[in-house]
């Protein structure tokens, strides 16, 4: 059976970019799917990279940069997105897309080989506790679509 961690990540005082914890607190208010463990990763790059060791399948939901369309989802594959660290003495350098690249090279076989991405695009990024409209809509919709993925994953 699949080992599957669903990881939401950003900063809930930053308005929307509190998504990714959003999608992982109604994950565990409506019932977690089974095989399936869930994290809060913060703005925490390491703790991605411990938290999905030994797994089978990773879920990422974070937010993306405002531009055009805010709560516009972007599904795309881990490995595309996977990214070698800066050189930095600063821990808050090491974002996720720098734990998909480092889990992979240090754990090998132990990193999760089918990683998937969930990106919402933000309507603002400030100092706040509210999420606008569109992204709580959003997050309601990446919420269907990774139970969706993992109702897939565990009939595979």
């Amino acid at each position: 059976m699949p080992d599957i961690v669903v990881i939401g990540c950003g900063n809930p005082n930053r308005s929307d970019d509190g998504v990714g914890p959003h999608v992982v607190a109604r994950l565990h208010e409506n019932g977690l799917p089974d095989h399936t463990r869930v994290f809060d990763g913060g703005t925490d790059g390491m703790s991605v990279m411990y938290s999905a060791r030994g797994a089978t399948h990773l879920i990422i939901v974070d937010a993306r940069m405002p531009e055009v369309t805010p709560g516009a989802i972007f599904e795309v594959p881990g490995e595309v997105l996977e990214a070698p660290p800066n050189q930095s003495l600063n821990l808050h350098d090491f974002r996720w897309d720098h734990a998909l690249y480092a889990g992979r090279r240090i754990y090998g076989d132990d990193f999760p080989k089918l990683v998937s991405v969930f990106l919402i695009e933000a309507a603002s990024l400030k100092l706040g506790l509210e999420m606008s409209r569109e992204v709580v809509l959003a997050a309601d919709n990446v919420e269907g679509r990774v139970r969706e993925l993992i109702a897939k994953w565990c009939v595979q």
